[in-house]
């Protein structure tokens, strides 16, 4: 059986503090539900001393967890902190409390203004005090990732003593390379004494892009718990993903003796739940959860999907909640992914016929970033109308503007392959397109109806144009045309009710 390794979520308490992803209570309460589905061993609900939002976050967090996980509470090393922290967390079956301080020389000089041994005694009795309240207190190294180590072997020893059942080693500000992270921590399991019966725990962030590296590193060094936040929120460039790292682990578990209990299904709705609260997007590339995760646009890689899902995705999507995989059709992608897609929409070609779909589909996509459902149905129906066509549109070109009249020129093939071109003015491009097809037609009607309508989303969008044209005789006859500039749509739409017209007259 490999090691466990607890999931300790701080979405609610370090990921807070991403500028702009402040919440309030009922907004934490959301998350935390959601949080306990995900099974995570501990949630940081907050800085009770901070605020009094805060103080009833922890306090209705501790009430609605129950014994499902442990509820923690931050504190600095300061008496007031913890006693504050602990009366928020009587309403916690399992409680934490989480203190310490900075072991930097930075912030032991800067910030704190204590020697060494100020802050061995600081820590000394900040856990001896949560220990008068709680059974488990966990200590914080601040900045431990830029600590000089004989000292921060010197403290964390001093914690254990004092009591504490975990001991947290920061890299507060993602400076570390993963190796020495890592080496870190194998250093401490070394040389502290009594730290074979703590938790060691490690908190990294993510400034120099390496949050998850330097997490899973410790975990191969022998931490048994990751503090992370879901999307990776956090201060400056984010924590560590708990996606990341619990999907790493799942990836790479024999390698690292290592799994956690975290229900994975959960995963993308658990992102989804925190950017819609916070208002924080979640980039499209985004590892996981991203929009793009299981997404594949290149032909080469749609191609291997679509054979073997594991030639291009080392997850299965279903495993964190995220549907299936995408294959976005863009100008890059094959014959094989446009097929598939044909296919799953209902439709069916022989390969001459698919080979002209194909033609079409790259004419669209050259022009849009992505080709979606109703465009591939437009493609086939506009292809349906060409197909038994009497005249088809070869080329249309208008002039317009202020203070030009507007003007256009028609090129038509008859069924004969005979070509005929006409121009003609108009009180707008439309018109003129209009009255240049009539020249070369030369079929009585009167124009009942003309409307417009996307048949996509997004500003790139096919634009389809539907009219009605009545004959002489007061029958009317619908035309559709579809593309991505609408004169050019306007003018199909129009041709095609006459080609109606035309066959129906010549039964």
């Amino acid at each position: 059986m490999t090691r466990k390794i607890n999931i300790f979520d701080t979405t609610l308490r370090d990921g807070e503090q991403s500028p702009g992803a402040s919440m309030n209570t009922e907004e934490k309460l959301v998350i935390a539900r959601q949080l306990i589905r995900m099974n995570v061993d501990v949630i940081e609900a907050g800085f009770p001393i901070s605020s009094p939002g805060d103080f009833k976050s922890v306090e209705e967090i501790g009430r609605i967890a129950g014994d499902k996980c442990t509820v923690c509470g931050l504190t600095r090393a300061v008496d007031k902190d913890i006693e504050v922290a602990a009366e928020a967390l009587k309403t916690a079956k399992r409680p934490r409390i989480h203190t310490g301080l900075g072991v930097s020389p930075s912030h032991l000089r800067d910030k704190l203004r204590m020697t060494e041994d100020e802050a061995i005694e600081r820590a000394i009795h900040a856990v001896k005090l949560a220990r008068n309240f709680v059974d488990d207190v966990e200590f914080y190294a601040e900045d431990a990732g830029r600590a000089d180590q004989d000292f921060l072997v010197r403290i964390i020893e001093a914690a254990v003593k004092a009591g504490a059942t975990v001991v947290n080693i920061p890299d507060t500000t993602g400076y570390n390379m993963p190796w020495a992270f890592g080496a870190r921590i194998a250093d401490l399991r070394e040389r502290v004494d009594g730290i074979e019966d703590v938790t060691i725990s490690v908190h990294t962030h993510n400034d120099l892009g390496m949050a998850t590296a330097l997490a899973i590193e410790a975990v191969r060094n022998g931490a048994t718990q990751v503090e992370c936040t879901i999307n990776g929120l956090g201060e400056r460039a984010g924590n560590t993903a708990l996606e990341e790292v619990v999907m790493a682990i799942r990836m790479h578990g024999a390698e690292l003796d290592a799994h956690t209990d975290i229900v994975t299904q959960e995963l993308t709705r658990a992102s989804k739940l925190v950017s819609s609260i916070t208002g924080m997007t979640v980039q499209a590339n985004k590892a996981i959860v991203g929009a793009n995760a299981f997404a594949h646009s290149s032909g080469i890689h749609q191609d291997g999907v679509l054979k073997a899902r594991d030639t291009y995705e080392i997850i299965d999507p279903a495993d964190v909640g995220a549907g299936g995989s995408q294959i976005i059709l863009t100008a890059r992608s094959g014959h094989a992914a446009l097929r598939h897609r044909m296919g799953e929409l209902g439709f069916t070609f022989t390969d001459e016929e698919f080979e002209d779909i194909y033609q079409s589909f790259l004419e669209v996509a050259d022009k849009k970033k992505e080709v979606y459902d109703e465009d591939l149905e437009s493609i086939v129906h506009e292809r349906e109308r060409v197909s038994t066509a009497v005249w088809d549109l070869d080329a249309v070109q208008v002039s317009c503007g202020f203070p030009l009249t507007p003007t256009a020129t028609i090129t038509l093939t008859n069924v004969d392959g005979a070509t005929f071109t006409e121009c003609a003015y108009g009180t707008g491009p439309i018109d003129a397109a209009y009255k240049a097809v009539d020249k070369i037609v030369a079929v009585a009607n009167d124009l009942s109806e003309f409307s417009v309508k996307a048949v996509t989303r997004g500003i790139d969008a096919l634009g389809e144009v539907t009219v009605r044209v009545t004959a002489e005789n007061g029958e009317v006859y619908i035309g559709r045309g579809s593309d991505g500039d609408i004169i050019v749509s306007s003018t199909k739409a129009y041709l095609n009710a006459l080609n109606r017209l035309i066959s129906d007259q010549g039964k």
